[in-house]
C-alpha cells in the first residue's frame, strides 16, 4: 500500500515522493481476526470537494496539511519542479506544500473530479 505526497523543499520548490506505508499486525476489533494496520494520523476536520470540469488552479499551496483521496474523475497535478501525476479514483495523496511555490491542478475536460479530505494539524 501506497500514497503520493507533496511537499516543499528549503527553497519552496514542491516534490512528489512516492511512500509506502508501513504496516504491522494487530487486534482492531476484537473478537474479529487480526488485520495489517498503519500508524493513524491525527486529524482535525473532514470534507468532500467537486471540481467541475475543465477546472484550473494556479500555482498555489495547499491552505493545510492533509490526505486528499480521489473518489471519481480525473486530474493532473503538477509540481514547481516539473514533474506530473495523475489523481483518480483510489489515488490517495498527502499535500504538504504549505508554503513556497506550490503546485496546479487541471481537472479533465471530460469529466468532474470528486474527493474526500482529511485535513491534519498544522
Amino acid at each position: 500500500m501506497s500514497y503520493i505526497r507533496i511537499y516543499a523543499d528549503q527553497s519552496g520548490e514542491s516534490h512528489f515522493q512516492d511512500v509506502d506505508v508501513e504496516m504491522t499486525l494487530a487486534d482492531f476489533a476484537p473478537p474479529a481476526p487480526p488485520i495489517n494496520l498503519s500508524h493513524f494520523w491525527p486529524s482535525t476536520v473532514v470534507g468532500f470537494l467537486h471540481f467541475p470540469a475543465g477546472w484550473y488552479g494556479k500555482p498555489h499551496p495547499t491552505p493545510k496539511p492533509q490526505f486528499l483521496i480521489g473518489m471519481s474523475g480525473d486530474a493532473v497535478v503538477t509540481t514547481s519542479d516539473g514533474d506530473m501525476r495523475n489523481f483518480t479514483a483510489g489515488t490517495v495523496l498527502l499535500v504538504e506544500d504549505t508554503w513556497g511555490k506550490g503546485h496546479t491542478t487541471c481537472i479533465s475536460e471530460h469529466t468532474e473530479l470528486q474527493a474526500m479530505a482529511i485535513q491534519l494539524p498544522d
